[in-house]
């Protein structure tokens, strides 16, 4: 059975969830901001979301923005918690709209009666079946101040009266923002606030209870793999820039020269992979990124760095495809491609990380995985997870200790770099190791590295190189594993995902059992560990943002399937909501017990 995006999407939770809902959802609220791209809603909903990490809110942002620059409709969500979370809510809850079209798109997520902080300039129409609109003049009060730049400030002002959020925390983060323009800009901007906040001071809207400040940091997927290499020792990074991984190049280059690195940017991702290879054979920690258009290209470069057996991490940030797709909206539909793809039959591994913290550390263990196998490995991320900010407990982002794999220092005269070991692994040189010399090539060849044809050299070759990577199979970090045994339902998934899978259970887990399995590494699949995890479960749902469920696809051909296993599959764009995976979990366990 097969739920779609369709049937998942048909129930909507449209209640405040509380009072009967899981305490997870107690006290969320998501703010949104929406109007045309260029109109600075980024910058807006920044602000928003460092001050409420600021005031110890847990947060999670997402946005909504077309392929181009200027122009066309882009909004930018914050959901706000006193507790972790790493999906959006159900509902919007305040929406700020700067246009018509914003108000038209959220209707079918605005909560019952969400305040709609609407600009007077445009002529609001006030929705049927959910929200009211409560007009400001925003646009007005700008020009009052003497600049409209400052209009989406008089909103941020007027949503902290709406939320019950304290003015001053704005106040200060808007002077340290803009203390670089000047006087004058900090004192528009402070206006523009406390405008905005006195004039929204008498209506009512959904509050959160007070927060200590805390010391939570927002972070992206991206940012956390740049930094997460950096601590990894990686001091080159060759790529070529691509939406929605190019912030990982930029932000490597904004960091890696303090620490003696730099990135190279390549005319193209044929570049970047092979340069990233050469630096690899010559001993450096080297990574690239890319998105799913960028991975194609590398694949010729892929199989030669399993057949050289060369370190190398590579970074795909997904997004939807196929070809130039819609390269600004989420997706998880490369993990085949990331497997699988290229020409013939090259070793490589690929895990994913499901939050920023996993982000840092799985960028440290890939490069440790890449070294001690001798292999490419993929880093699968994609556009929610590499794009959209979350509060981080800095605390969470831990050093590990690197692990080069066997590199020899003084190798004999007899050193075979491609020996035929019992697991597979065989001891490399650096260029310049005396003695250490050898033909590094993507040729087939013998132990010496020398080319050869020869079948039984070949044979031998093929499994020593598919024998290394069986200890993989029975890693303790391929599955994070919770409440699995005797479960009515199990929720499998990985990446970005994740974190509304996790959601979703903790309300499922209120009238049935139910368990999560987050795929952690997604080659070489742990078979065996997943056989045993679901073993037990009556259900199993498998939830993807892809439409033809690849994860799943891998579990049937590890025997994992049959009249028990059932996927919900979500390739519109959009980010899959916990309330959509619970109502598909619910449906599910509902038709089975007929």
């Amino acid at each position: 059975m097969d739920l779609s995006h369709a049937d998942a999407g048909a129930v909507r939770c449209r209640q405040r969830l509380a009072g009967g809902a899981s305490a997870l959802h107690a006290s969320s609220v998501e703010w949104r901001i929406g109007g045309d791209q260029g109109e600075g809603i980024d910058a807006t909903g920044d602000v928003f979301a460092t001050v409420a990490a600021r005031l110890g809110y847990h947060v999670y942002t997402s946005k909504f923005f077309s392929s181009r620059i200027k122009g066309g409709h882009t909004h930018y969500t914050v959901r706000l918690a006193d507790v972790p979370v790493r999906a959006p809510a159900a509902q919007v809850d305040v929406l700020v709209a700067l246009t018509q079209e914003t108000i038209v798109r959220s209707l079918p997520e605005l909560g019952p009666g969400a305040p709609i902080i609407a600009d007077a300039a445009f002529r609001s129409e006030a929705p049927v079946g959910g929200g009211r609109v409560v007009s400001v003049p925003l646009t007005a009060i700008a020009r009052e101040i003497g600049t409209t730049l400052v209009r989406n400030m008089v909103a941020v002002g007027a949503s902290a009266a709406v939320l019950g959020l304290p003015l001053s925390e704005f106040a200060r983060y808007v002077e340290e923002k803009f203390a670089r323009k000047g006087a004058t800009t900090v004192r528009q901007n402070l206006d523009a606030l406390e405008r905005g906040h006195r004039l929204a001071m008498g209506e009512a809207g959904p509050a959160l209870p007070p927060r200590a400040p805390g010391d939570r940091v927002l972070l992206t997927g991206n940012d956390a793999v740049a930094l997460g290499a950096l601590a990894a020792g990686c001091r080159l990074m060759a790529a070529y820039p691509i939406t929605p991984a190019t912030d990982i190049m930029e932000t490597f280059a904004d960091l890696a020269p303090k620490f003696g690195g730099a990135v190279c940017q390549m005319e193209d991702e044929l570049a970047a992979i092979t340069a990233a290879i050469g630096a690899g054979y010559a001993g450096a920690r080297v990574m690239t990124a890319t998105s799913g258009p960028g991975l194609s290209l590398m694949q010729e470069g892929i199989g030669l760095a399993s057949m050289a057996e060369v370190p190398v991490l590579i970074i795909d940030v997904q997004r939807a495809g196929p070809s130039t797709g819609m390269p600004t909206k989420n997706e998880q539909s490369d993990l085949m491609a990331a497997i699988f793809g290229g020409h013939g039959e090259g070793e490589r591994i690929v895990i994913a990380p499901a939050t920023p913290e996993e982000a840092f550390a799985d960028a440290q263990l890939a490069f440790n995985l890449a070294e001690r196998y001798q292999c490419p490995v993929i880093l699968l991320s994609d556009l929610a997870l590499g794009v959209f900010q979350q509060t981080v407990n800095p605390g969470a982002l831990v050093s590990l200790p690197a692990d080069r794999g066997q590199v020899l220092a003084a190798p004999d005269a007899g050193f075979a770099r491609h020996h035929v070991t019992d697991d597979g692994i065989s001891p490399r040189t650096l260029p310049g190791t005396p003695l250490g010399q050898y033909l590094a090539t993507g040729v087939e060849h013998a132990p010496s590295g020398k080319v050869s044809e020869d079948p039984a050299n070949r044979t031998a070759q093929v499994s020593k190189r598919q024998r290394k990577l069986l200890p993989l199979q029975a890693s303790a970090d391929a599955l994070r594993l919770e409440g699995t045994v005797g479960a009515d339902i199990v929720l499998v998934g990985f990446g970005s995902t994740s974190g509304a899978i996790a959601e979703a259970a903790a309300a499922l887990s209120e009238s049935v059992r139910v368990g999560t399995v987050q795929v952690h590494q997604l080659w070489p699949l742990p078979a065996g560990q997943l056989q045993k995890a679901l073993r037990d479960a009556r259900s199993v749902l498998v939830v993807e943002q892809n439409s033809t469920g690849e994860l799943r696809q891998l579990m049937r051909v590890a025997g994992l399937d049959g009249q028990r296993v059932h996927s919900l599959l979500h390739s519109d764009g959009t980010l899959l909501r916990p309330d959509a995976i619970e109502a598909a979990a619910q449906r599910l366990l509902a038709r089975e017990a007929v």
